[in-house]
């Protein structure tokens, strides 16, 4: 039995990681600056991220629904498998939910999201400002929920690596990667 993820496996965890780092303290970070051209190109980056990450967990969750990932070992205490299980499904529901709800809101906001600016998306909502402030709320509940599930899948990684000195977070690095 393979221990290891597959290559496209690791890619897009890592492709998807890496967007989620930049968005989340893009959107912290531009949601308070007043209005301004740097304020709304900096929106356009941030739905771009967003919409990536929508397109990259298609890709992922059809990869995954074809390649198995590898079984945790049976040294790993059933809690900690069923706990791993939770909080990975959560992760796979909010990179859905927390992009989604930004599109709900920007349509809702009246303001259209243009993947890259090349590719106008179409609206999810009319526009109606009290449900733009709805989902407003919305998104950023999902984004702190998202943020706590991913500060907890890294610790997790870290008591693998540190404490229990095991080769759990080796079958997410490309290959010749070590823990």
């Amino acid at each position: 039995m393979d221990t290891r993820y597959t290559s496209t496996a690791i890619v897009l965890h890592w492709l998807v990681a890496l967007l989620i780092f930049a968005a989340f303290p893009l959107g912290f970070y531009m949601h308070d600056l007043p209005l301004s051209p740097t304020k709304l190109h900096l929106y356009s980056y941030h739905k771009w991220l967003g919409v990536t990450v929508l397109f990259l967990l298609a890709i992922r969750l059809a990869w995954r629904g074809t390649h198995r990932p590898p079984a945790l070992p049976d040294s790993i205490p059933a809690w900690q498998q069923a706990a791993s299980h939770i909080v990975h499904w959560g992760l796979y529901v909010l990179m859905l939910a927390v992009p989604l709800s930004g599109w709900l809101m920007s349509s809702a906001k009246g303001f259209q999201t243009v993947w890259f600016g090349v590719l106008p998306l179409p609206d999810l909502v009319g526009k109606d400002k009290a449900l733009g402030e709805a989902l407003s709320l919305v998104h950023t509940g999902l984004n702190y929920v998202l943020l706590a599930l991913v500060v907890l899948h890294v610790a997790a990684a870290m008591k693998h690596r540190v404490i229990d000195r095991d080769d759990i977070v080796s079958r997410m690095l490309p290959k010749g990667g070590r823990s």
